[in-house]
């Protein structure tokens, strides 16, 4: 046993001589870690990956190694610094791997670039294992307290099992091939759950008559079939997951009382329902069983070396263990099973004459018909009747296989079901080809080392797996070294290949298998090497050429032969044409049949295919056709080859050139040389000789390049020597020179001290000035830490206060939006009310056109009665049509106005914020207003007095002409119409005030009869039909005035007495009949009235009464508009 020693390596090989394990105890090697004081770290657990070729080890100090046995190496690719708890190395990404460490975390690492990858939180537990799906995504943890489901693609919890405190969980694990979770509990249930959707599928219920194990190890084999569970009992439970039902409880020897841990052992023949059990128990022995025979099978591990855990490999070669002293033990499990694999002896043994003292313990009784074995286990063997030997005839004899087969039934069934099935397939394969499985022999070749010529067999054929091409370079160097003809064969590779790929597991079933088909079914293949075997291509162009000649014929015409449409298919032994099923089929078929099938087989191929190569011409497309896959039946390409095989003449049949079947022998392979050997040495011999001369150069290089490094280094030495006498001397000056240095420094040194003792005063005297500034600064950062206190409570309250002003501020904003909202209320009311006085002044407007073009009608009437009119009054009448005409003018000239006024209305709504102003400035232009007002109508007055003394006087000189009534009538006409225009103008001036001076506000009470609806003139006398109409502006139609008292002729008319609903001019004299009158005075009884200035004085002094009552109103209109703005300003000033 190698022992080796890793303690302060990161890498290395595990052992340095190839292992030789023993029956005994089956261990490749020890792996210990040492430090450099000598103790001992300790390996916690292992874990293999899931090709069994390597596994990951973890020690107490967090080192993790990884150990591949194939390659022998070992590397660190991680420390952890903590111990870990548990591992797993069979994720789907197959360099990464997890490990579960003391503070309950999960880490996953990845082994080549040993870098974290992910960190993964939520146990309040050790983990106590994990277990990873079989497709390597999912994985579960667990602890004493809980499970875990992980995505280990994304690194997130998915699911996590809670259970009750009372309640432990003992382990919770996937099972193989399946998404059933098994969970195990401290109270012995077991439940299994759908990992998807977390529905439990059932329950296993644990017997309730015999005795409580308490279940603390579990093992499930690799088809998910079988559960082994075990505990605090020497009592096994096997359960039937199919089944659900108990199948079998195993009871261990006395000494195993408790049971720590199970494991199945794996077999490549199985097909995964594992048959051994290991059994580690308390004792630290690791007892492997079959439960089908339920015998012990072997053992490892001792009292005095025991184990503590361990891990099989999913192949079943390797068992990894880790000991009670921190060691891991590597064991093979071939070493361990050698033993119990081997063959039984035989039944029939044979009596010999000796001493008795040494053959007194294998006497072997001979009776008649029976033969008994002598009883070595305690057990009774029963008796077995054997067949006279004369009985047994060659053909029984050649069909009866190891194992108790047959061939000739095997035959049956696969002619029946085409094939053999693929749970059995490669154990019926080792039946049928009788492999000795030579061991020995077999290590012999393997130890010889790659052959040299496969040494770049991965340059010429390259494989993706390394392990499959490692396998396929070990098998070809091992028939290399058995015959020499199979290290100069190229096509070897294409033969060997398939058999590679197949028992890639086991290497010696692969060799033997693939020597058995070289030895059998490629017999006279080598006699014509290199070339081609032209004499079994002859034999298969034999059969063709009986059964399918046309097809032949049609090759010799294209000039095909057979070593291009026959030796493609049996050099490569069809696995270039053939998918693996069919290649397995095809093999089942050629292993149970004699060798010439295989040349039946090739000549089906091509019969099967007889279409597509009779519309092929060209070479080239044969080649193509011979070499890939194509389009048939298997089934009818099997089925042809039998019928060949039984139709072929004898003459023309294989057999007669082919030798029977022969297996190989057991303990030596057979000597092979059946190939011309001349030919072989002749290559051999040529290639040692090119060998050898390489080896030459390269010795003859290698000296020359020791030479050059040797004078190199003497070069080298010669010039270290010189260096090293200069330096030398350089450093016998230094050392005098240090010497007086350290003396000078020796006194320096005195000096410092005392200088160090009066600064360690100094310094004494500073810590406690220090300690009392250090006291000082702590008293006021407690003083700062108080201010900042206060600081902080008055800008806490300070922003408490802000915050209520701005609650304030806010609520002020609010009641002004609300004033703001009936101000705009309260404008939309007044700009109504100024639009319904625009339309009573446009009404008005209308009916003074109205009156306008009535009495121009009447006066056109008038001109039209009086033919005789002399020029002066035409000249007057046009003057009266200028004046309408300007009054019109006047009128469109208000239009304009009142429009203008609107503009200025709605410009004078965006300028509310200077309400206070502009009333401050509106009353002064009242008082401007009332000024011009006065000054206008001052002006009119005096324009009308004048017009009156031009026209009394015109009278005069028309008296003095004429004394006509009717010049009369028409002067007093004339100045009906001058009073008129007066009034009229009075009027705009006055609506014009108006406007100007409070246009917002209502419309205030017409002084004038006329505008008022509710004035209700009394009746006046009618006048007389003959009298003209007067142009004085009655503005209602149903005003009649009442008969004015006589006047002296020189006082003035009013113009327009409606102006004043109370003044009531008194009763004027009777005036001669020459006297001028106005018509709007006239009355029925009187003809005519003289005029009067002194009426119109009092008509004018009563128009000023209104026009002043008028402006009082609107001052005091004013004034309550000014108080509303200025309380309104004022609350928004507040909220502001």
């Amino acid at each position: 046993m190698q022992t080796t020693d890793i303690g302060s390596k990161e890498d290395g090989k595990v052992w340095h001589r190839k292992p030789n394990p023993s029956v005994s105890n089956g261990i490749i090697a020890s792996v210990r870690s040492n430090t450099h004081q000598n103790k001992t770290v300790r390996f916690l657990h292992v874990a293999f990956d899931t090709t069994g070729e390597s596994f990951l080890a973890g020690d107490h100090h967090g080192n993790i190694y990884v150990f591949d046995i194939i390659r022998n190496r070992f590397r660190l690719v991680q420390k952890t610094g903590q111990a870990c708890t548990a591992l797993a190395f069979s994720l789907r990404r197959t360099t990464e791997f997890l490990v579960a460490l003391a503070d309950y975390s999960i880490k996953c690492f990845d082994k080549d670039t040993k870098q974290l990858v992910s960190w993964m939180r939520g146990h309040e537990g050790a983990v106590s294992s994990i277990s990873v799906h079989s497709s390597g995504r999912y994985a579960i943890t667990t602890s004493s307290d809980t499970a875990q489901l992980w995505d280990l693609d994304t690194f997130q919890r998915k699911r996590k099992l809670n259970i009750r405190q009372s309640v432990g969980i003992q382990r919770v694990f996937f099972l193989p091939l399946s998404n059933t979770i098994i969970s195990c509990f401290n109270d012995g249930s077991i439940f299994a759950w759908e990992s998807d959707t977390l529905f439990c599928k059932y329950q296993l219920s644990a017997p309730q008559d015999g005795p409580r194990i308490h279940y603390k190890a579990f093992a499930v084999t690799r088809d998910g079939k079988t559960l082994a569970a075990g505990g605090r009992a020497n009592l096994l439970h096997l359960w039937c997951l199919e089944s659900r039902q108990l199948m079998h409880v195993v009871q261990m020897p006395p000494r195993v009382r408790t049971v720590r841990q199970l494991e199945f052992v794996a077999d490549s023949f199985d097909g995964g329902s594992s048959q051994v059990l290991g059994v580690l128990s308390q004792d630290g022995i690791m007892r492997f069983i079959n439960i089908q025979s339920f015998k012990q099978l072997f053992e490892i591990g001792s009292i005095d070396n025991a184990i503590t855990t361990l891990a099989i490999c999913p192949k079943g070669r390797h068992i990894v263990a880790v000991m009670d002293s921190g060691a891991l033990n590597i064991y093979s499990v071939q070493a361990l099973t050698q033993e119990v694999n081997k063959p039984p002896q035989p039944l029939v043994k044979v009596v010999s004459q000796g001493s008795t003292s040494d053959s007194a313990g294998m006497l072997v009784k001979v009776r008649s018909g029976t033969v008994q074995r002598p009883r070595t286990s305690g057990r009774r063997v029963p008796a077995k009747v054997l067949r006279p030997t004369a009985g047994i005839t060659g053909d029984e004899k050649e069909n009866d296989l190891p194992g108790g087969l047959n061939k000739k039934r095997l035959l049956g069934l696969l002619k029946a079901f085409g094939e053999y099935p693929a749970k059995y397939r490669m154990f019926l394969w080792r039946s049928l080809l009788q492999l000795p499985e030579n061991h020995a022999a077999f290590s012999s070749l393997v130890e010889k080392g790659v052959h040299p010529a496969f040494l770049t067999l991965q340059e010429r054929y390259p494989i993706k797996s390394q392990k499959l091409q490692r396998g396929l370079q070990r098998l070809l160097s091992a028939l290399a070294h058995w015959s020499a003809i199979f290290g100069e064969t190229d096509y070897l590779p294409l033969v060997a290949f398939p058999f590679a790929k197949l028992f890639q597991n086991n290497p010696l079933i692969c060799f033997e298998v693939v020597a058995t088909v070289i030895v059998n079914w490629c017999q006279h293949w080598f006699e014509y090497f290199p070339n081609p075997p032209l004499n079994v291509l002859s034999l298969v162009e034999n059969v063709l050429a009986h059964h399918d000649k046309e097809l032949l014929q049609h090759l010799v015409d294209c000039r095909i032969t057979s070593q291009l449409y026959v030796w493609p298919l049996l050099e490569t032994l069809f696995s270039e044409v053939l998918t693996r099923d069919e290649w397995l089929r095809l093999f089942d078929n050629v292993f149970s049949n004699p060798p010439a099938f295989l040349l039946f087989a090739a000549a089906a191929y091509v019969t099967c295919c007889r279409a597509q190569l009779l519309a092929l011409t060209f070479r080239d497309d044969f080649e193509y056709f011979f070499h890939h896959r194509n389009n048939f039946d298997i089934d009818g390409m099997i089925k042809e080859a039998y019928r060949l095989m039984e139709a072929t003449p004898a003459e023309v049949h294989p057999r007669s050139a082919l030798s029977d079947f022969e297996p190989l022998l057991r303990g030596q392979y057979p000597v092979f040389n059946k190939y011309p050997t001349f030919i072989v040495e002749y290559q051999s011999q040529e290639r040692e000789r090119i060998r050898q001369q390489e080896a030459q150069y390269l010795q003859e290089r290698q000296a020359l390049a020791l030479l050059r490094a040797e004078a190199v280094r003497r070069q080298a030495e010669e010039e270290a020597w010189c260096a090293q006498q200069e330096l030398l001397q350089q450093a016998e000056t230094q050392r005098r020179h240090l010497l007086q240095q350290e003396e000078a420094k020796l006194a320096q040194q005195r000096s410092k001290l005392a200088a160090m003792k009066r600064e360690l005063k100094l310094k004494e005297l500073q810590l406690v000035d220090a300690t009392r500034r250090r006291f000082l600064q702590h008293q006021q950062g407690q003083c700062r830490v108080q201010l900042q206190r206060l600081d902080d409570e008055i800008h806490r309250k300070m922003a408490l206060r802000d915050q209520e002003t701005a609650a304030a501020v806010q609520d002020i904003e609010v009641r002004q939006m609300e004033l703001d909202a009936k101000r705009r209320l309260f404008e939309q009311q007044l700009a109504k009310e100024q639009v319904r006085v625009n339309q009573e002044v446009e009404v008005e407007l209308g009916a003074h056109r109205h009156r306008a073009e009535l009495e121009e009608t009447a006066f056109r009437d008038m001109l039209h009665s009086v033919t005789d009119l002399a020029q002066d009054t035409k000249r007057v009448l046009e003057e009266s049509l200028a004046e309408a005409s300007l009054h019109e003018v006047d009128h469109d000239w208000q239009t304009e106005v009142l429009k203008r006024l609107e503009r200025a209305g709605a410009d004078q709504e965006r300028q509310q914020q200077l309400l206070a102003q502009m009333t401050r400035e509106t009353r002064a232009k009242e008082e401007e207003l009332v000024k011009l007002m006065m000054d206008m109508e001052a002006r009119k007055w005096e324009e009308v007095v004048s017009q009156q003394a031009q026209m009394e006087e015109a009278k005069r000189k028309k008296k003095e002409q004429s004394a006509v009534p009717l010049e009369a009538l028409q002067e007093d006409h004339i100045l009906q119409e001058g009073l008129h225009t007066g009034q009229q103008q009075y009027l705009r001036s006055h609506r014009q005030g108006e406007m100007h001076s409070e246009p917002r506000e209502e419309s205030l009470p017409s002084p004038c009869p006329t505008r008022d609806p509710g004035f209700r003139p009394r009746s006046a006398p009618t006048q007389s039909s003959d009298t003209p109409v007067s142009p004085c502006p009655t503005r209602d139609p149903g005003w009649r005035p009442r008969s004015p008292p006589t006047q002296p002729s020189d006082t003035p008319v009013s113009p327009c007495p409606t102006r004043d609903p109370g003044c009531r001019p008194r009763s004027a004299p009777t005036q001669p009949s020459d006297t001028p009158v106005c018509l709007n005075n006239q009355s029925p009884s009187e003809s005519s009235t003289p005029f009067s200035l002194d009426r119109g004085r009092a008509a004018l002094d009563c128009g000023e009464r209104e026009l002043m009552k008028e402006v009082m109103e609107l001052r005091q209109k004013l004034a309550r508009a000014k108080a509303g703005n200025s309380s309104t300003y004022s609350s928004s000033t507040i909220s502001q």
